[in-house]
């Protein structure tokens, strides 16, 4: 294990069944998560870079992968997608959450690296869900897409913006078509806060 990784629970040594929230900060998603950050905090289990706490994993060693506002961090997106196929045991799930790209506080943020559409993940996964159909740019996809959401939010503070938002969103997530029709046309009339990304590995 590298020095500068810490794991206080023995996770590492575990050779199956791990569920994994990756980067949780200061909540992890539930007590059967293992929270990985690179920060210590009360719900952090092990202490270290992300990838390389996941190289320091068993092949298919993992259930479930979980990441909030997390990958939009991350330099090496295909890298860690490349891990997240290795330690994921067949029809192991992905669960993946981050900034929509016209999200006005994802500017504001110095430590973003990348923005996310509807079709990030389309890059790297089968998808059978979308119309558009874009490469994998030689990329063996073991990921499948199985679910996409627009969500749209305000703060709570502002309970107009707020209701009205999520009747928008109820709206756009009806259906697929409605999905890329947001997004190609209105992402800059009506900004959408973030997308959540549900896959399966399939091989």
């Amino acid at each position: 294990m590298s020095a500068r990784i810490v794991d206080k629970v023995g996770a590492l040594s575990r050779e199956s069944g791990l569920k994994l929230d990756l980067g949780c900060g200061q909540t992890k998603r539930g007590p059967e998560y293992v929270g990985v950050d690179a920060l210590d905090g009360p719900a952090v289990d092990i202490v270290g870079d992300v990838q390389e706490v996941l190289r320091a994993l068993a092949n298919e060693s993992v259930e479930e992968i979980y990441a909030s506002h997390f990958l939009e961090h991350v330099d090496d997106l295909e890298g860690l997608v490349d891990e997240f196929e290795r330690v994921l045991v067949p029809s192991g799930r992905l669960q993946v959450v981050v900034p929509h790209f016209s999200n006005a506080y994802f500017y504001s943020d110095p430590t973003h690296r990348r923005p996310f559409g509807l079709y990030t993940f389309s890059y790297f996964a089968e998808d059978p869900i979308l119309a558009r159909r874009v490469p994998t740019y030689g990329h063996a996809a073991r990921l499948r897409l199985e679910r996409v959401r627009l969500n749209f939010r305000s703060a709570a503070e502002f309970r107009g913006r707020y209701r009205l938002k999520s009747a928008l969103g109820r709206l756009v997530n009806a259906h697929r078509w409605l999905q890329e029709l947001y997004e190609e046309n209105l992402p800059w009339l009506v900004p959408c806060y973030e997308l959540e990304y549900s896959l399966v590995k399939v091989a």
